[in-house]
């Protein structure tokens, strides 16, 4: 049976160390099938609020619920399952340097178990679409800030997650490129995935029909 939401944040809250909270109070809830821009000034702690959901920070406070499981409940075994649901793009790549791009792209693959015969046309496929064919074979070492990125959102999608995380997933690319991105992320949303996207770029965000959380001063606004 389906899950009435993805994920739910109850009153959470994060400080460091005895420091002051850097995000307060945090409430929201993610559905199935759902698209949301994630916004706000440089430092405001999107990639912050990214790291609670994928479980590699822990809240001070409050409640966080992912895929119908209270987070703070569950062991090292059952978050690593969870986060296999979920598909990633930081701004740090986190591309393996002594895989190739194609390898890196089909890595989620390969750690699922699956045999290279059943998805190495799809990986091409792919890798072609985002503008990587001819790279497919090279390191990452040898790519530019726009193919690693562009790597790493192919890998995250590759997958077609339950939800994708993706932060500033068209900071290194140009204008046409992050257009035909955007359609990438339709496409995977069309097919059932919820998507939370951080990205400071207006005219990206108005090209779609979607929810903004906005994050300024550690509080959250939500506009439909």
């Amino acid at each position: 049976m389906e899950i009435d939401r993805v994920l739910r944040f109850e009153n959470v809250g994060l400080r460091y160390g005895m420091g002051p909270e850097i995000l307060r109070d945090l409430s929201f809830v993610i559905q199935p099938h759902s698209f949301q821009f994630l916004t706000g000034p440089s430092g405001a702690g999107k990639t912050t609020l990214l790291r609670l959901i994928l479980m590699t920070l822990k809240p001070t406070r409050g409640l966080i619920n992912l895929f119908g499981q209270e987070v703070a409940r569950l062991d090292k075994d059952e978050m690593t399952g969870l986060r296999r649901r979920i598909g990633v793009v930081f701004q740090d790549f986190r591309l393996l340097d002594h895989l190739t791009t194609y390898e890196n792209v089909a890595l989620p693959l390969r750690v699922q178990g699956k045999d290279e015969a059943s998805y190495r046309s799809e990986v091409i496929e792919l890798l072609r679409w985002v503008g990587l064919g001819e790279r497919m074979h090279v390191p990452p070492t040898v790519l530019s800030g726009g193919e690693k990125q562009r790597a790493a959102i192919a890998r995250a999608v590759m997958v077609q997650p339950d939800l994708l995380l993706a932060d500033e997933p068209t900071g290194n690319v140009d204008p046409p490129l992050a257009r035909r991105l955007l359609r990438l992320f339709t496409e995977l949303h069309r097919q059932g995935t919820s998507i939370v996207l951080a990205t400071h770029d207006f005219d990206l965000m108005d090209q779609f029909d979607a929810r903004r959380f906005v994050l300024a001063d550690g509080y959250l606004e939500i506009f439909s």
